[in-house]
Formats: structure tokens, sequence, C-alpha cells
């Protein structure tokens, strides 16, 4: 009985381990290992059984999982957003006239665009012209005439 519950604690750590890392690492694939490494746990509680067939239960439980986890995650997570915006906030000016700041000289200037100062690009330009935000480019928005 002393060597079931060794190998079931064995899988109970090896379950939390699993756990933990799903906390600290970004994704979600440490999650189903640790459901496949309790489903182990909870079997040699009430069965034992040899190493080799631990670790095979353990590969199969783990294929499932990680199957039903896409599966899951395909239906349920996946959906459109009513916001796709939210999170990319400059990608939410795309559209919006601006006034310069400063002059757009050799392709680069500034511009006031809410209550935040953005570097710009785009054709030269004079301080206090009204642009359009027509794209960006990582912390940087492309411009272009307001008439254009």
């Amino acid at each position: 009985m002393h060597d079931v519950l060794r190998s079931s604690w064995f899988w109970w750590a090896l379950a939390f381990a699993l756990y933990a890392a799903e906390a600290l690492l970004p994704g979600v694939f440490m999650l189903w290992l640790g459901f496949a490494a309790t489903g182990v746990a909870a079997v040699t509680l009430f069965l034992p059984l040899d190493p080799w067939i631990q670790w095979s239960l353990f590969s199969v439980l783990s294929v499932l999982s990680v199957y039903l986890g896409w599966r899951w995650k395909k239906q349920h997570v996946e959906k459109p957003t009513d916001q796709p915006l939210l999170n990319r906030r400059a990608q939410q000016y795309v559209g919006r006239v601006v006034t310069l700041q400063t002059a757009i000289e050799n392709g680069r200037g500034r511009a006031h665009v809410g209550d935040t100062l953005w570097a710009v690009t785009g054709p030269d330009a004079p301080a206090g012209s009204r642009v359009r935000i027509i794209g960006v480019d990582g912390s940087r928005f492309e411009v272009e005439h307001e008439g254009v």
C-alpha cells in the first residue's frame, strides 16, 4: 500500500507543478497536462500500476485532454468580439483628423491625439496643419494631409 501512495503522491506533485507552471507561463497548455497528471494520480490511488503503465496512461490522458481543450477553446473562446480594437489603443484613432503640434520635417513630426503627444510620419507639413491618421506603425501614426 505504501508504494501505491508514493506513486500517487508523485502524480499529485506533478499535477501541482504543472498548474503552477500554467499560472506563471503564458498560454494554456500546462493546464491540460495538469489534468492528465491529476487523472493518473486519481487512478493510482485505487490501482497499483507499474511505472510504465502510469506513464502510458499519462501520455494517453495528455493527448486526450489537449484535444478536448482545443475543441472547447474552438467552440467557446474564439468568438469575434464587438470591440475588436479594445486593447489596441492606437488603432482606435485611425481615421481621426488631428492638428500637428510640431511640423513634419523629413517625414517626422508630432501631434496631440487626445491627451497624448504622438510621433507621426507623413508628408512634410507646417505645425498647426490638420492631418488625418491613416495607419499605425508601432507607436507612431502614419498621416496624410486632411484633404487627400
